[in-house]
């Protein structure tokens, strides 16, 4: 059995297509930490993890990934079987508190390890895919009414797109749901919106926001208050017809748990790195369904790898009752994989491949990364 003979962290700036609007942070760049993990049979595994506008959006920036996992994740897996993933999960989670993005990336990097030398993709070690295309929404974010119209118009005509969620919680909630009524009216029909608060509102300005939100027609609201407001979002939750979704209120299973019992949400936006990996975002999702709440897979801006990882998951799952965002390479200027992943007919589809189905391009991330060549790199006997 191939044991782990090398890992290293590598850091990518890459430009957005143009500014990504949230309420805590404006991005013109994505940083993206990759892992790449080398084994004694000469076989590759490779990893992402990423955040959001550095520290604005939680408690691990791409600095911190990277040293967690340089530091701490890496030399504690060395020398320790390929094979053996939940091992080092378990060992990993007893070592190493939070820093489930950097956990991820690592995660990531020992399934798509373990898919290769099996030959399969990381879709058959969660029982198999049941799905080889799910329907995608495009988040609006330019922070502009008339652009995101025209970006909205354009996504429906190459059909690329028909579901949009709206970054909102910047402005006042009047203009926030005055700017959501007028992308409505003008799509009509032809395409389904949503928005996504970011945690910006009170729990008076959302009682405000949800009711105006739901009579133009919006039909989902991620995240309108704090994540540690369970008991506002369970109000919430239960005096609207909108669909409340939990995002950042989910952190791992536990979180999920909590929420659930709680009342506290009508969907669960599951993302791969928030919840600390793969094993632990399939267990949020049975979490979900156990509960009888609505599914949606979300997207912490991953590029293609990260995207690539995301999908083998959510493809095993029969019913993502809202779909999925996982548009994050779409919103890069540069493509880092060999060959990119396919968004078509509203929908992105499974790659094809063993592991994870992503292959870098070397040139590419030479291109975007930060130190101009240097990389950390964790090796036994090192």
């Amino acid at each position: 059995m191939p044991n782990i003979d090398l890992i290293e962290t590598t850091i990518l700036d890459i430009p957005t297509i143009r500014g990504h609007v949230l309420s805590m942070a404006t991005m013109r760049t994505q940083t993206a930490v990759l892992v790449e993990i080398r084994f004694s049979d000469g076989s590759v595994g490779i990893g992402e993890g990423t955040t959001i506008g550095g520290l604005s959006y939680g408690a691990e920036s791409p600095e911190s990934i990277r040293s967690a996992i340089d530091t701490y994740i890496g030399p504690a897996l060395l020398g320790r079987e390929g094979d053996d993933v939940n091992g080092a999960i378990q060992l990993v989670d007893k070592l190493v508190k939070g820093n489930r993005i950097a956990k991820t990336a690592v995660e990531i990097a020992l399934w798509d390890g373990l898919g290769k030398r099996l030959g399969v993709p990381v879709a058959q070690l969660f029982g198999g895919a049941v799905h080889d295309r799910l329907p995608v929404a495009w988040t609006l974010a330019s922070g502009n009414s008339e652009t995101d119209i025209l970006e909205a118009q354009e996504m429906i005509e190459t059909r690329r797109h028909n579901v949009f969620k709206l970054k909102i919680g910047k402005q006042s909630v009047r203009e926030d749901v005055a700017h959501v009524a007028r992308i409505k009216q003008t799509v009509g029909d032809a395409a389904r919106v949503r928005v996504d608060v970011n945690q910006a509102w009170s729990l008076d300005e959302a009682r405000w926001g949800l009711k105006g939100l739901q009579d133009a027609g919006c039909e989902l609201v991620e995240q309108p208050v704090q994540a540690r407001f369970q008991r506002a979002m369970a109000e919430l939750t239960s005096q609207y017809e909108i669909a409340v979704m939990a995002d950042e209120s989910l952190n791992g299973p536990e979180d999920a748990l909590s929420v659930a019992a709680s009342n506290a949400a009508d969907v669960f936006a599951i993302k791969v790195a928030q919840s600390g990996g793969l094993k632990r975002a399939s267990e949020v999702i049975a979490i979900g369904q156990a509960a009888g709440l609505g599914l949606y897979g979300g997207t912490m801006l991953e590029t293609g790898l990260g995207t690539a990882a995301a999908l083998q998951l959510f493809s095993t799952v029969e019913t993502l009752h809202w779909g999925t965002e996982l548009f994050g390479p779409l919103l890069l200027t540069g493509e880092i994989l060999a060959e990119p992943i396919t968004y078509r007919d509203f929908c992105v589809e499974l790659p094809a491949g063993n592991g994870i189905g992503a292959t870098l391009d070397p040139d590419k991330i030479a291109f975007f990364r930060r130190d101009g060549g240097r990389t950390m790199k964790t090796v036994v006997g090192g």
